[in-house]
């Protein structure tokens, strides 16, 4: 069974939490993976998996793009390394995205998932919220999304795969080799989805 190198992207944000949630997910899969906190074009280029975890997306990708570690994680995920947005990392992953009050934002985007993504779609801080969801295309019938300033996807490509909705909203989506979320999956104790990522991960390897 081959090792799995998985990274998350230690810029900033929940990078302990999904340290933590990838590592119970190799365990209940019975998978053999190191997983570890990664920020420099050195340790990325060695990743089977990436991580983009949720924090502040602007800060996540000016800090990024100026250690070289932007070209870097682009370079793969276009070469087929499976790639996890969270929050922040989903909104790093999209071509377009836009603030719900501010409009356009100025920010380094990857410029891979075919999505516009409105940021702060449901709220500020206070607005946070916990609710049940379902992603019954990857077989996840029901998740508890934990939504944190979250972003929404307000327009999708034809190749982009609808997960998840929420009051109509789209909060999860699929391209290929990269998987996104409005929520934060790391701060529940169930780990399905990201079972599902390291399954995703471990295909591409075979």
């Amino acid at each position: 069974m081959t090792e799995l190198n998985i990274g998350v992207l230690s810029v900033q944000g929940d990078v302990a939490e999904n340290l933590s949630s990838t590592q119970d997910a190799l365990k209940e899969l019975g998978q053999e993976g190191i997983v570890h906190a990664v920020k420099i074009p050195e340790q990325i280029a060695e990743l089977a998996g990436l991580i983009i975890p949720g924090g502040e997306s602007t800060m996540i990708g000016q800090l990024s793009l100026i250690n070289g570690s932007l070209k870097q994680i682009k370079e793969k995920i276009e070469a087929g390394m499976p790639v996890l947005g969270i929050c922040a990392g989903l909104i790093l992953l999209s071509k377009e995205a836009k603030d719900r009050v501010v409009g356009e934002t100025d920010q380094p985007l990857l410029d891979l998932l075919d999505v516009q993504v409105e940021r702060n779609s449901f709220g500020r801080q206070q607005d946070s919220f916990e609710v049940e969801i379902s992603m019954d295309s990857i077989n996840i019938p029901k998740f508890n999304g934990v939504f944190i300033r979250a972003p929404s996807i307000v327009e999708v490509g034809d190749n982009v795969e609808t997960v998840s909705k929420f009051n109509e909203k789209i909060v999860a989506v699929k391209q290929n080799n990269m998987l996104g979320t409005a929520f934060h999956p790391e701060l529940t104790s169930d780990v399905s989805l990201h079972k599902y990522f390291v399954n995703m991960i471990q295909s591409k390897e075979n």
